[in-house]
């Protein structure tokens, strides 16, 4: 009786901590695998409906949107920035070349869209570019080993001139450049002292300019650049008339115009207004907006013939192959399968013959009793590998597809050491006492191997491999993860000496099982997941050092004393 009272006593003085037992409790491996299911397909329909929306052209993605990551680390909306150095610029004109193709690139405009091809030309070309002495001229720039052909026509207005060149564009075909960037305003702004007559004149004029885009856009890609803001304080006296005001009035009536008849480079626009603090004159871009100007140009034409792993803007996907088919349709049968015999063993329904002419009812099956496994083992084979093809399809449609939409890697110490944190946090939380007492016991090298594998994969999703001291010390956690692995193994021989076959099987199927799908899902060669193999290999050299005579193991040895 006293108990009873001291345990009300109890429970009333302390309600919360009753509540907050069953609220652990209910922090499990299988409400977190249910957590986990809702946010991937909250994700999912999340990302749909964008694209849905928006569309999923990562090209139009790369000249709309995008922000500064760091300082000066431009991040376009959706998809992955390839920085090209020369030599990769050079070998993708050298790869279209091979296959029977042409880049012919034609800018036209003024000093802002010559300045974007003096870029180009700079990085692309081997030897150094002698300076016109004319500045208000045509250029052009022509490698026959690269059949590559870039020109500069210097129209600063939107006028009749511009309309002709176009217009012999639809006449003659052989005149087309495959790449046309036209961009024009500032002098129109700075020879009318920003009036509005000639704005209304400009927005006229590109009026007049959009049915001749429309009957190019089939056969050329074209692009209209809109206008950077600009630095007032660093302008001219004689420029002064170009504010940003006037800039914006004559980027709206060129989106206005031109929008459904060809693509508007407009992220252009926000890398200068986010990076304008190196520019000279506050009318021209600075070295690093025009830089990132010049690597949004050749990934939209490059990332299409190139198979880079960081550039994804305007790329294609990978062709699915035959492996990679009768790999989805064996999964398909199997989740098709698991959820037939899910749905028979659910209902557990039979009819009882009559009796005395009395119908038949459905009766239920008795359930089993407690541990008692009625699973068929078919059932249990099915229903795994629906399992993991449903994991293997997420990993297929995160890698392989453009569905998600994906950044480039941007360290931070804050992204770096952020996660830890959380962690951390989440463990003082969740803490088991082990029974084990000897030194590198099962789970303690657990523990270490699975702090190992959650700092490299913060390591690799945050770019930390630009960090030396980082870098370095990763390299001590792999050489350390894999000394820890073959340790297990060889503690699993000294101390059971099972050496058969079917031990050496199971482990092997273990270690790899994952890997050998994921190569046939994704396409990619068994070497690719590099780590599995050097685990493979060195639990075959543990196996064959201990299993050769003499074998010696913890049980042989005491048995010998």
């Amino acid at each position: 009786m006293e108990e009873q009272r001291s345990n009300l006593a109890a429970a009333q003085t302390h309600p919360i901590s009753t509540s907050s037992v069953e609220f652990i409790q209910h922090i499990n491996i299988e409400n977190a695998k249910l957590l986990a299911l809702i946010v991937v397909l909250s994700v999912i329909g999340y990302h749909g409906a964008l694209h849905f929306v928006y569309g999923n052209d990562s090209c139009t993605w790369l000249l709309s949107d995008g922000r500064f990551q760091g300082p000066h680390v431009w991040q376009p909306y959706g998809c992955m920035l390839h920085t090209y150095k020369q030599r990769d610029t050079r070998y993708c004109m050298r790869y279209i070349n091979y296959w029977g193709g042409q880049t012919h690139i034609l800018f036209v405009g003024d000093s802002r869209v010559r300045q974007l091809y003096d870029q180009v030309v700079d990085h692309i070309s081997q030897q150094a570019i002698k300076p016109v002495k004319n500045k208000h001229s045509d250029k052009q720039f022509v490698d026959n080993k690269l059949n590559l052909k870039i020109e500069f026509k210097w129209m600063a207005e939107v006028n009749g001139s511009m309309l002709k060149l176009f217009e012999s564009f639809v006449a003659e075909e052989r005149l087309k450049p495959k790449f046309l960037f036209v961009g024009s305003a500032t002098w129109s702004i700075k020879q009318y002292n920003g009036s509005k007559v000639a704005l209304e004149s400009y927005r006229g004029n590109l009026t007049s300019l959009a049915p001749i885009f429309e009957k190019l856009k089939p056969s050329m890609k074209i692009i209209w650049i809109l206008q950077d803001p600009v630095r007032q304080d660093k302008l001219a006296p004689e420029k002064r008339m170009i504010t940003n005001d006037q800039v914006d009035h004559y980027n709206k009536a060129a989106m206005e115009a031109l929008d459904d008849s060809c693509l508007i480079w407009k992220s252009s626009r926000l890398v200068a207004q986010g990076y304008n603090v190196d520019s000279v004159d506050g009318l021209h871009a600075g070295p690093v907006a025009l830089n990132y100007d010049m690597q949004i140009l050749l990934n939209m034409h490059c990332n299409e013939h190139m198979n880079f792993d960081d550039g994804t803007c305007c790329g294609t996907r990978e062709s699915i192959t035959t492996v990679q088919l009768c790999t989805a349709i064996l999964f398909a049968i199997c989740i098709v399968v698991s959820v037939m015999m899910r749905l028979c063993s659910r209902i557990g329904i039979r009819r009882t013959p009559p009796v005395n002419g009395i119908l038949p009812l459905k009766v239920k099956r008795k359930p089993a009793a407690l541990g008692e496994n009625t699973e068929s083992d078919a059932y249990v084979v099915f229903t795994a590998m629906a399992k993991l093809g449903v994991i293997m399809a997420y990993f297929f449609l995160c890698d392989r597809t453009t569905f998600f939409m994906k950044e480039n890697k941007y360290y931070s110490n804050l992204n770096f050491f952020l996660p830890f944190g959380y962690v951390m946090a989440l463990g003082l939380f969740f803490t088991e006492d082990s029974q084990m007492t000897q030194v590198l016991h099962r789970d303690q090298t657990d523990e270490w191997k699975g702090w190992m594998q959650l700092v490299i994969l913060i390591y690799h999703m945050t770019g930390a491999s630009q960090v030396l001291p980082i870098y370095m010390q990763m390299r001590v956690l792999v050489t350390s993860y894999l000394f820890l692995t073959g340790y297990g193994h060889f503690s699993f021989f000294w101390q059971k000496g099972d050496y058969s076959i079917f031990r050496v099987c199971k482990m092997v199927f273990r270690l790899n099982l994952q890997v050998v799908v994921m190569c046939f899902v994704m396409n990619r060669p068994y070497q690719f997941y590099y780590f599995v193999p050097l685990i493979t290999f060195w639990f075959f050299v543990i196996y064959i050092a201990m299993c050769f005579i003499p074998q010696i193991s913890a049980p042989s040895a005491d048995g010998s004393v």
